[in-house]
């Protein structure tokens, strides 16, 4: 029983940690990336469809992303939900593809993606230190009812505890690093 509630809290507080990473890669950073624009979202045809299932996404140089729709009529679309988006790129349709140009990031612009990189690691860890919260209290109730002895808590907070720290470890670890990517010039 013990095991399982820290075995259950360790994978949701691993499962934070990988929604954070999804978010970071949306993050622009000086490099074009594929990941910017794939969760776009594009109106065809009445649906809001992800741009990755509308067209190939290719980055053939360093500073660019092209969009190639499978269907030319989209192109319009496609340059509407890009604009609508918030990556801050302004795209050029030049008839059958859409461009995408990164301009280099000034600094001031790399100041304020990485306050939204420390925003989101502090999301994380509030988060994970929620789960720790919930798996604690879920572990005090079994305490309570007289499933669980004093001591086999005591051990099993205490194994929590270490999954938490572990866990907002890697937060920091991968924080530091989507950081360091950021500030590369």
């Amino acid at each position: 029983m013990n095991i399982e509630i820290v075995t259950a809290a360790d994978q949701r507080m691993g499962r934070a940690i990988e929604a954070m990473e999804r978010d970071f890669q949306g993050l622009r950073t000086g490099r074009a990336s594929t990941s910017l624009v794939e969760r776009i979202h594009v109106d065809y045809y009445g649906t809001e469809t992800p741009l990755n299932q509308l067209a190939g996404i290719s980055v053939p140089e360093a500073h660019q992303i092209v969009i190639q729709p499978w269907d030319r009529a989209v192109l319009g679309a496609i340059e509407k939900a890009i604009l609508k988006s918030d990556i801050g790129l302004t795209p050029n349709v030049d008839g059958t593809v859409v461009r995408l140009n990164i301009p280099p990031l000034t600094e001031e612009r790399r100041r304020d993606i990485v306050k939204a990189v420390h925003r989101r690691m502090e999301e994380a860890r509030v988060e994970i230190r929620n789960l720790r919260r919930d798996a604690a209290d879920q572990l005090k109730k079994l305490e309570r009812d007289s499933e669980v002895g004093a001591d086999d808590a005591h051990r099993t907070l205490d194994a929590i505890q270490k999954t938490t720290d572990r866990h907002i470890g890697e937060v920091d670890r991968v924080g530091a690093a989507k950081e360091q990517e950021v500030l590369e010039v």
